[in-house]
């Protein structure tokens, strides 16, 4: 009982300081996205610095303790994997996804396998082995050099966003490949122990993997069909994610089950849980009603997840490894990151891709982590005269791939154009705002906007002459929402944008004002909460006019004379938001502004945060600072801070 209780013990203060380390890692991690490195390489990076390598904040015997938070990590990004497999929208890529999977598989196996073999005298454990012994290794190492990490394509793309053919393409090879090389993996596992002990060739040891993958499928329909029961049950979403999670969990746990069941004299059946999820997930896509609940909770528990995952994973590089043997592991690194290029490039020929495509195509593969990790210890075990200096070498090469892949596919998703993040607004200085929508309200919001000293447009998707045009205001006709539309505006350097157009409409258009323009200000009058979000998702002020009056009448009720101020009710009184644009008043304490008696602040917000201000708070150039006073000290303060 005792040893129960320490054990459990132990294991708590193991999550508590794992904890601790992955909320730095964010902090940390944010950094890199400064240097627009990829989110993941700043986990790795900071999973290295604490790992038992370096300096030891988690120790090595913790990290085996902490496998069931890697367990919970991989099924959930096999969910995320599966979620980005919609049919539909997969049938146009079906055959640029088949001649790159297979260019793939010829090039990294078959030229990588042949290389290693006749550069084998090279090689140092290599030198001394038979004719059979390296042709065994040089398969194996062929077979390692295929793996692919879904993990960290998922990570990469949930981080920017990335959606478009280059995106799906990359997710349905690195999916595909991942079901082909456990396969590719068994016969050329089986076939080494035959070569390598001479003994004959076992060909249940190539039927049973095949076997495993079936059952694996199976029970990955069964928890799909699970998922979507428990997607229908009437719960808060927060506890659907946790559930969710934890069915997640529940494979491996299944998996270490059936471990213990013998079928077949002298062979033990295992589930693939990455499979089992991948397939779950692919059955709530492309099956159930309830799969727009199922991405937005994807999306909301993504970021934790690959925070703890990463950062773990990289916690368990033997950092000292690559140092020990650094020169083999980038020999074999030149020679896996040569034959992924050779089968990009020859898959996006055949496949008659994009050069755009084919140039960057390699880009997404480099990377390795929990498969190629798996295999190379499955190897050392079986082979122990070689095995332990084969799994030296590889992982070598996996902690290369792991910290060089990343950085490349986020270029890669650039340079296609693939990348959703939001762009870095431009301003001019100027207080402008365009209406999409036009209506009584849009021309009433317009005309508020003008008496204070706005310049507003409104576009509208009705033909011209359908309306009486307003005195004073510019009216926009559009054929439809494309972006060379929206330009002509000037949006790019609109500092608001507001939508009162239909709920797809105006997704539409801030799905472009936030990916091209990074407008600051986009609010949405929305009608469908089903879209809400989506909204969300890209920082939209949503107002629901379903919502607005009954919070609006709860306020006057609470806080009058704020909600009156607050609707422009006062006589003479406002609310303003200013930035700081003059240079002068860089730096400069709020208690050294000299405001006008009448006007106070209210709040200020620095980088996207608010802060606590107080009277030795400094300024700082696009600090936005909230005032509210009379309208006439207000415009003089608008001109100290516009300069």
């Amino acid at each position: 009982m005792g040893l129960n209780f320490e054990s459990i013990k132990l294991t708590i203060i193991l999550i508590a300081g794992f904890g601790v380390v992955s909320i730095a890692a964010n902090r940390i991690a944010s950094l890199f996205q400064k240097a627009n490195l990829p989110i993941i390489t700043g986990f790795l990076m900071t999973g290295i610095l604490c790992g038992p390598f370096v300096l030891n904040l988690i120790p090595s015997e913790s990290i085996s303790e902490l496998n069931f938070i890697n367990e919970m990590a991989l099924a959930f990004i096999a969910f995320a994997a599966g979620a980005e497999l919609y049919f539909r929208e997969l049938i146009s890529k079906i055959n640029s996804i088949k001649w790159n999977t297979l260019g793939q598989l010829f090039f990294s196996f078959g030229i990588g396998s042949i290389t290693v073999f006749f550069l084998a005298d090279h090689i140092s454990f290599m030198t001394s082995m038979n004719f059979n012994t390296r042709l065994a290794v040089s398969l194996l190492a062929g077979t390692v050099f295929v793996a692919r990490s879904p993990a960290s394509a998922i990570a990469v793309i949930n981080e920017l966003r990335a959606k478009g053919p280059f995106t799906q393409t990359v997710m349905g090879v690195t999916v595909l490949k991942d079901f082909l090389v456990i396969i590719l993996f068994a016969m050329c596992f089986a076939l080494s122990i035959s070569l390598v002990s001479g003994n004959e060739f076992k060909y249940i040891d190539v039927f049973l993997p095949v076997l495993e993958m079936l059952i694996s499928a199976g029970v990955g329909y069964l928890l799909g069909r699970l998922l979507d029961l428990l997607l229908a049950w009437r719960i808060k979403s927060e506890s659907k994610a946790v559930i969710i999670v934890l069915l997640g969990w529940g494979v491996y746990f299944l998996n270490h089950g059936l471990g213990v069941l013998t079928i077949i004299p002298d062979h033990h059946i295992r589930l693939e849980p990455l499979i089992t999820c991948i397939i779950a997930s692919l059955y709530i896509t492309n099956y159930s009603k309830y799969k727009p609940e199922f991405l937005s909770i994807l999306a909301k528990v993504g970021p934790m997840i690959y925070g703890t995952f990463f950062t773990l994973t990289g916690a368990s590089l033997n950092i000292n490894i690559l140092f020990s043997i650094w020169p083999i592991a980038l020999f074999f690194f030149a020679i896996r990151l040569i034959t992924i290029i050779g089968g990009s490039y020859a898959g996006g020929f055949i496949a008659k891709d994009p050069m755009r495509f084919v140039n960057v195509g390699w880009m997404p593969y480099v990377t390795q982590a929990g498969v190629a990790l798996g295999l190379t210890a499955l190897v050392s075990n079986q082979f122990p005269e070689w095995g332990p200096e084969f799994a030296t070498i590889m992982i070598g090469i996996i902690v290369l791939n792991q910290i060089v892949g990343p950085p490349l596919f986020k270029y890669a998703l650039r340079k296609v154009g693939e990348d959703k993040t939001r762009a870095k607004f431009q301003t001019d200085g100027i207080r402008d705002a365009i209406i999409f929508g036009f209506e009584s309200q849009s021309v009433a919001l317009a005309k508020q906007l003008m008496t204070n000293n706005w310049q507003v447009q409104i576009a509208t998707l009705m033909k011209k002459g359908s309306i009486d045009e307003p005195e004073g205001i510019k009216i926009h006709y559009m054929d439809k929402i494309n972006l060379p539309q929206i330009q002509e505006m000037g949006a790019a350097k609109t500092e608001a944008i507001i939508c009162m157009l239909a709920d797809k409409e105006n997704l539409e258009v801030c799905e472009l004002a936030y990916h091209h323009f990074g407008t600051p200000d986009i609010i949405v009058r929305l009608a469908d909460r089903s879209y809400y979000d989506k909204f969300l998702n890209l920082g939209v002020r949503i107002v629901d006019p379903s919502m607005a009056m009954v919070s609006l009448m709860d306020h006057y009720v609470r806080s009058p004379q704020a909600t009156s101020l607050l609707l422009g009710m006062e006589p003479g009184q406002d609310s303003r938001d200013l930035e700081v644009m003059n240079p002068d008043l860089h730096g400069v304490p709020l208690r050294d502004l000299r405001l006008p008696a009448d006007v106070i602040i209210l709040s200020i917000k620095r980088g996207g945060q608010m802060i606590i201000s107080h009277g030795y708070t400094r300024l700082r150039l696009k600090d936005l600072v909230t005032f509210v006073g009379s309208k006439k000290s207000l415009d003089d303060l608008t001109r100290r801070f516009d300069y």
